[in-house]
Order: structure tokens, then sequence, then C-alpha cells
């Protein structure tokens, strides 16, 4: 009878560690599941930063454009070059126009 024991100790303990590995395993995979899960909200609001970011560089951008139209427009030049450096408008008579020669008659003189 002592030895049936054995046999029936031994199928009875396997079911306990059946019992616990599936419990430890459970317990690794929905560690694994709340770990990836962590990982993904930290990058989403990383890349919702970034793209908060880009966004304010890019009307940055488009406000320093702006600008740079603003100054180099004639209306803007022409008042500062009369003040800060005396230049004046010329009359039509005083201006002389000259033409560009083209490529292809440059090409043939030479």
């Amino acid at each position: 009878m002592s030895a049936r024991r054995t046999k029936r100790g031994s199928r009875h303990g396997r079911g306990w560690v059946v019992v616990a590995l599936a419990l430890v395993t459970f317990v690794l995979v929905g560690s694994a599941v709340v770990w990836r899960r962590t990982l993904g909200i930290a990058q989403a609001r990383e890349l919702r930063e970034l793209s908060r970011e880009r966004q304010q560089l890019l009307s940055e951008r488009a406000a320093l454009q702006g600008e740079v139209r603003v100054a180099a427009s004639r209306a803007h030049i022409l008042p500062v070059a009369q003040q800060r450096l005396g230049m004046r408008i010329p009359a039509d008579t005083q201006v002389v126009l000259i033409q560009r020669p083209s490529p292809r008659a440059t090409g043939r003189q030479r």
C-alpha cells in the first residue's frame, strides 16, 4: 500500500506544480503586456511633444519668412536707403538700360 500512496502523492504534487507554473506564466505574460503598454504610452507622449514642437517651428519659420519678405520689399528698402545712405531715385533720363548678350552670342565671339 505504501507504493500506491507514493504514486498518488507524486501525481498530486505534479498537479500543483502545473498550476503554479501556469500562474507564474500568466503573471509573467501580464507583466510583459503592462510593460509594453507603458513603453507605448511614453513613446506616444514623446511623439505628441515632438509634433507640437515641429508645428511651432514651422509657424516660426513662416513668420520669419514673412519678415524677410517685408524687409526685402522695395517699400521698406526705399525709405531706409534715402534716410541712412542719402540715396535717391534717379530721373528717367539718368537711367541707362544695358542689355545682356545672349549666351549663344557670347560663345560665337570667342
